[in-house]
């Protein structure tokens, strides 16, 4: 765990544009490390995960809050127009009558468990959003969960659900507004599909 004299030292940017593409590899290799862990449990490869990646950075309005340990990629969150994803996360709001246009997605925030518990998941919604009032015409900022079982037995003993801070960001979750993602867990031999939660805040 990082000492708060090692905080300070943290370089919190927002990349956007054809910025984003020169940091594509530090996020894919922090991506795969991060998501090996509960919940995801994700067993990734480096050539998918640049190839997600490069679909993500072309998206009009993309955004990604970087956090750097010096010259260390130590944590990162993405973001954009919900209209740019893919549709299995447009598709179940469409159904419930929203208009993904008025929609900022708020994807993935990967930490690595040496720098958690300093603020940074605050830095990294407050970025998106910033970023989501800069487009203009948002009115709703959203993110989903994956849903896992809580005899699941992989579950770590400790872990604690991050709803609590989801909850104080002013976020909670929609009844009905769930997709679906393929992907292979770690103690799976092919892709499986899972359940994702989406929770939701007004802009």
């Amino acid at each position: 765990m990082v000492d708060s004299s090692e905080k300070k030292k943290l370089d919190v940017k927002s990349v956007t544009g054809e910025d984003i593409y020169k940091i594509l590899p530090d996020l894919a290799r922090l991506r795969i490390i991060v998501f090996r862990d509960w919940p995801y449990l994700y067993d990734g490869t480096l050539e998918y995960e640049e190839k997600y990646l490069k679909t993500f950075a072309s998206a009009k309005g993309a955004v990604v809050i970087t956090a750097y340990d010096g010259a260390e990629m130590v944590g990162a969150s993405t973001g954009a127009p919900m209209i740019e994803h893919a549709d299995e996360f447009g598709e179940p709001f469409r159904k419930a009558g929203y208009d993904i246009s008025k929609i900022f997605y708020c994807g993935e925030s990967v930490l690595l468990k040496s720098h958690r518990g300093h603020g940074l998941g605050h830095a990294f919604f407050d970025g998106r959003e910033a970023q989501a009032h800069t487009l203009g015409g948002f009115t709703h900022s959203t993110f989903c969960r994956v849903v896992r079982p809580d005899d699941h037995p992989l579950k770590p003993a400790d872990y604690a659900p991050l709803d609590p801070f989801w909850k104080k960001r002013g976020y909670s979750p929609v009844d009905g507004i769930i997709a679906t993602y393929d992907w292979k867990d770690v103690d799976q031999p092919g892709e499986t599909r899972h359940d994702m939660q989406f929770w939701m805040n007004t802009l």
